[in-house]
């Protein structure tokens, strides 16, 4: 009998393994690419709110992050006849949604702050934040608004490739090698935007890590 199993498990088919995200979004883009415009919609649902956090956390501003996570998902759309899939599809939108609130930060003319409205929420994987949250409950409730404050300056006081690179990172958990396939620099650069723009934020919150 042990003979026989091993025979069948031989000449049995063997299974498939299961699509990568990858594989699975690029299946889609061909759907759309050959005339099923319907099946974009499998992409927005899948990737919409990731792309409004990352915008929403670049731009500190709710309905500029809907209007601008729209037009990515426009532009995405437009273009998706040039995408050839050499890339993630994931790293393709982001590179699109980056680029277009890019040039928005550019073209504001006047300063916004940015308003979390849960700090714990918005920003819980940032480090620097969790070393100025690190206090007792009581502290915390005290310090909280006078804490965003300073954070809202901080974060401004950033140049947008630095942002960039801290929302990615920080906020958004991406790996290095992601946001360098995204904003198209070297692995080398994000890690030295990044060291560049936590020694600002260090030098501008030196009080609050004190």
């Amino acid at each position: 009998m042990a003979i026989v199993g091993t025979v069948a498990k031989i000449f049995a088919p063997a299974k498939e393994a299961p699509l990568s995200e990858r594989d699975l979004d690029w299946a889609v883009v061909q759907k759309v690419q050959a005339g099923n415009v319907a099946a974009f919609d499998q992409l927005v649902q899948k990737y919409r709110e990731h792309l409004f956090s990352v915008i929403y956390n670049m731009t500190s501003n709710r309905e500029d992050a809907s209007d601008l996570t729209q037009d990515t998902l426009i532009k995405a759309f437009q273009a998706i006849g040039r995408f050839q899939g050499k890339s993630s599809f994931f790293t393709w939108i982001y590179r699109i949604a980056i680029n277009t609130t890019m040039t928005f930060l550019k073209k504001r003319s006047r300063r916004r702050y940015i308003s979390y409205e849960n700090i714990d929420e918005e920003v819980s994987n940032s480090e620097i934040v969790e070393r100025l949250t690190a206090t007792n409950r009581t502290e915390k409730g005290v310090l909280v608004q006078e804490l965003q404050e300073k954070l809202n300056d901080s974060l401004q006081k950033l140049s947008p490739k630095h942002r960039t690179v801290v929302v990615l990172h920080e906020i958004e958990g991406l790996e290095h090698a992601e946001i360098a396939e995204i904003t198209k620099t070297s692995v080398g650069t994000v890690r030295s935007r990044l060291h560049y723009a936590k020694q600002q934020l260090q030098l501008y919150l030196k009080d609050y890590l004190a």
